[in-house]
């Protein structure tokens, strides 16, 4: 859904970014030390779990944070808020009307 977003949205979202991205990531490696550390299971089954989290969790990071312009800002933003990825603080730091886009796709408002 290209639409414009307010400077200071974009601004903010390239701020988020690396800060989601970090959030992101450290969940994927703790899902991951979870299945390494389950000595219940054997080494082999271990190793498949990780590798489909791998993959998974990469569709994922690309879909939420590939491609970061203008013009995917929204989409961005609400897979983020989606993936509970941004804080409240950050959310609410946006304009209300990319908030109430953001909730509008995400079908809470």
């Amino acid at each position: 859904m290209p639409r414009d977003i307010e400077e200071s949205d974009w601004k903010a979202l390239r701020r988020f970014h690396p800060q989601a991205l970090e959030r992101f990531c450290e969940r994927v490696l703790a899902q991951i030390e979870r299945v390494n550390n389950d000595n219940a299971l054997s080494f082999h089954r271990r190793y498949r779990d990780i590798f489909e989290i791998v993959e998974r969790r990469d569709r994922e990071i690309s879909r939420i944070f590939d491609d970061l312009k203008r013009s995917n800002a929204i989409t961005m933003l609400t897979q983020m808020r989606a993936n509970g990825l941004l804080t409240d603080e950050e959310y609410f730091s946006l304009s209300a009307e990319t908030r109430n886009v953001v909730e509008l796709l995400l079908g809470t408002s």
